[in-house]
């Protein structure tokens, strides 16, 4: 944990960036999902995969945009650290090495603590770090539309 401040910050040496589509799948009820068991979106770039089968270690970051407009609800199945902040406020905190773990923000049920109104424009920022070295899960369910064509790095 001490290298925390270095995992997303671009520090020379220590890290490199590089930006990943994550397609998700319109599932035409106002829903979108990605889903991956093998989540490894870096294998064979940077320092490369270290003599493993892929290259684990690695954390990504997605920023994005939404209006809230009620009903909105954002879920994460996955291993390993998950962050994620609405309006600058911790929605999901799935940190630590672990299994698959599921977390969900519910924009209706969460709005007073979120601090968001139905109308108004709010960001969402999302931090995941995979530490494990056997596995990596991968899974978002949205109904926030600004996630359907998002880049990641």
């Amino acid at each position: 944990q001490m290298y925390f401040d270095q995992w997303y910050r671009d520090v020379a040496g220590v890290n490199q960036q590089f930006e990943v589509m994550i397609p998700l799948t319109d599932n035409m009820d106002g829903t979108y999902t990605y889903a991956n068991s093998a989540f490894f979106p870096i294998d064979g770039a940077g320092w490369g995969n270290e003599g493993n089968s892929h290259n684990y270690h690695f954390t990504l970051e997605l920023h994005g945009e939404f209006t809230y407009e009620g009903g909105e609800v954002f879920e994460f199945t996955g291993d390993d650290d998950l962050f994620t902040f609405v309006n600058g406020r911790l929605g999901i905190d799935l940190g630590g090495v672990h299994g698959p773990l599921n977390g969900q923000i519910d924009m209706d049920a969460m709005a007073a603590t979120l601090g968001i109104s139905v109308g108004q424009t709010y960001t969402l920022d999302f931090f995941f770090a995979e530490r494990h070295t056997s596995e990596s899960n991968f899974r978002i369910d949205t109904s926030i539309a600004c996630f359907t064509d998002p880049n990641i790095g």
